[in-house]
């Protein structure tokens, strides 16, 4: 039986007994990644010698007794937008080809605090604008279910690292369904925990006020194990929030007697695929057996989420980006033609056509004449989408519906699409607008291809979120479902 078939916890329990150890399970990552990594091209940067040199002293540790951590000897990847100390960060930019960070990420810190085992940086959409992972200046990853598929974005690598059996958990950034998109086109858990939670010092930003760091896991026990390690407040991000964290893995008691769902009309509305839309429904009739009650509810400003979040979110890339200059670090172009054809042609060589598209819509939202007209108006309607959320939560416990509109899509079917592809995160943005947590987890198949279920909660409720989805999968199979490379 492969070691990717067991669960963190199971993990755990083996390697305090002495039954495994690190480096075995290291080795066993290492040797998945060798194996199927070439089809589907999830990985970037490999750190097989730090990995296998992080995974003995472990050993060594184990051997002494000393005290270990809750992630101890578990292989993970990393998307490699989070800065890691001495490995190469690239954000699937040209732009960063040879960046090497002189500091660790607070999640990169936390998880090796954890003592797990870093294996490398995963690919994703280039700066993390995308959907299909498709804008990688590396060459798009494929999704492990059908190779001729997305496996969403932008941390597509993430997602398809950990339903490939390459790494027992991954961690990625979500801005608007980053994380959970990809998750419910790979068949994978992926939580986005609310903002703030999770300290977004040394993820390479995208828009600040939009972005997530959160894990991609085989099971929802799993993503509470990771979760607990790296919340908590942060000194070093200003936007750190100061609140307890309670113990996630209590939390998992399968019980959801009484508990009261809402199901938005605006989510299993047009647009989303019939296939879907009938796996998600029987996905509420699971949870309705399980003593939950459901009702259906309105979140009338859902239809403005996709045109608010792209100005908002252009917005802050344009003004994030602007650090990109040819001139600190990264591409250098410099053809001798003064300082304003050095920032234009290291640009124009290192940013890819979705950053530049970004770049251009954000600046032309902030620019003098059309700042109130845009931004400023976005800035209101995202007021309004987090107050249909508090209205709702006033009666509810959990919103219900699908992660998605439709399973995930041929590789190079909406390339020349733009307004399509921005329309596949029509489900997962209203809930980085509003701030607040949100899970995907795998529901089921629609012709052979995974269906994800997004439970959305309160802020800082992340305990309900995946008391919920654990109870659920609890119930059923499909999380144990893998595909077949």
């Amino acid at each position: 039986m492969s070691l990717f078939q067991y669960r963190l916890s199971e993990l755990h329990n083996m390697l305090h007994a002495a039954q495994i150890s690190a480096s075995e399970l290291t080795e066993e990552s290492l040797s998945a990644i060798a194996r199927v990594d070439g089809d589907v091209h999830a990985f970037l940067t490999l750190d097989e010698e730090g990995a296998r040199a992080a995974a003995r002293g472990l050993d060594d540790k184990l051997a002494t007794g000393a005290a270990r951590g809750l992630l101890f000897g578990l292989p993970a990847g990393i998307k490699d937008n989070i800065v890691t100390k001495g490995l190469r960060t690239t954000c699937a930019s040209r732009f960063l080809d040879n960046y090497q960070p002189i500091y660790d990420a607070t999640v990169a810190v936390k998880l090796r605090q954890a003592d797990a085992v870093t294996i490398g940086k995963l690919n994703m959409d280039e700066f993390a604008m995308g959907g299909s992972n498709e804008n990688s200046a590396y060459g798009a990853v494929r999704n492990p279910w059908d190779l001729e598929r997305v496996p969403g974005g932008s941390s597509g690598g993430s997602a398809a690292a950990v339903a490939a059996g390459e790494v027992f958990f991954a961690l990625g950034s979500d801005t608007g369904g980053s994380i959970r998109q990809p998750a419910s086109y790979c068949g994978v858990v992926g939580l986005k925990p609310t903002y703030g939670l999770v300290s977004r010092y040394g993820l390479v930003a995208f828009a600040s006020s939009l972005d997530q760091i959160g894990p991609l896991t085989r099971t929802v026990e799993d993503s509470a194990y990771v979760l607990q390690a790296i919340a908590g407040y942060d000194a070093q991000d200003s936007t750190s929030a100061k609140v307890d964290i309670p113990d996630y893995l209590s939390a998992l008691t399968g019980d959801i007697k009484d508990l009261r769902i809402a199901v938005p009309k605006e989510y299993l509305g047009e647009g989303v695929d019939a296939s879907v839309r009938e796996t998600v429904l029987a996905a509420l009739k699971v949870l309705e057996d399980l003593g939950a009650i459901w009702e259906e509810v309105s979140l009338p400003h859902t239809e403005y989420a996709v045109a608010t979040y792209y100005l908002l979110a252009s917005s802050e890339a344009s003004s994030n980006l602007a650090r990109f200059d040819g001139v600190r670090y990264g591409v250098r172009v410099d053809d001798g033609g003064g300082l304003v054809d050095l920032y234009h042609n290291s640009r124009s060589r290192g940013f890819g056509p979705e950053v530049k598209r970004r770049i251009m819509l954000g600046t032309y939202a902030l620019s003098s004449g059309y700042y109130d007209a845009y931004y400023l108006k976005a800035q209101k309607v995202r007021t309004l989408i987090k107050q249909d959320f508090d209205e709702v939560f006033k009666k509810y416990d959990v919103v219900i519906g699908p992660t998605a509109p439709t399973t995930a899509f041929k590789l190079g079917s909406q390339t020349e699409d733009p307004l399509t592809m921005y329309l596949n995160d029509i489900l997962t943005i209203p809930v980085n607008l509003a701030g607040i947590p949100a899970v995907s987890i795998p529901c089921g198949f629609a012709e052979g291809m995974p269906v994800g279920l997004q439970i959305i909660g309160k802020e800082f409720d992340e305990s309900t979120v995946l008391r919920v989805a654990h109870a659920y999968e609890q119930h059923t199979d499909h999380h144990k479902q893998r595909p077949q490379l």
